[in-house]
């Protein structure tokens, strides 16, 4: 079984990207996470390190060009990124998925066995994304 940087090493690899300090970094975060992070998370966790808030952005960008991370919506300003299954493509994110934001601890978790329910829109409309973000209270928190 690999450990987690020869993961990391993987995933940048087998998406092209150079393995750089700081992507490994934000990978390790990721893997370390017990559900979706925002930028401000890599700023507070990586703090007194020498990665600047461009260069984060820069990276999570990248990152969900190629299929690595995905964006998941929230109600406010902010954005919260999620790890992609393995499936993902720089393409096409799979992702289809509900995502849960716990009204207690504040987590987002993506439901990865939870489909989105088929939407029938009226005839002459294109969906080209759903998302949906339940809001309740986790299993950890009840």
């Amino acid at each position: 079984m690999k450990n987690n940087k020869d993961q990391i090493t993987d995933i940048l690899r087998n998406s092209h990207l150079s393995v750089t300090e700081t992507r490994v970094k934000i990978l390790e975060l990721f893997m370390k996470s017990n559900g979706a992070l925002e930028h401000s998370d890599f700023e507070k966790k990586l703090a007194g390190q020498a990665f600047d808030r461009v260069t984060i952005y820069r990276t999570l960008q990248a990152f969900i060009d190629k299929g690595i991370i995905h964006k998941i919506p929230t109600t406010d300003t902010s954005v919260q990124y999620a790890l992609c299954k393995s499936e993902c493509s720089p393409e096409h994110h799979h992702d289809h998925h509900v995502h849960f934001k716990c009204e207690e601890c504040g987590n987002t978790l993506c439901l990865d066995d939870t489909d989105i329910p088929v939407i029938q829109l009226p005839k002459g409309y294109a969906a080209h994304n759903i998302e949906v973000v339940v809001s309740g209270v986790c299993k950890a928190c009840k």
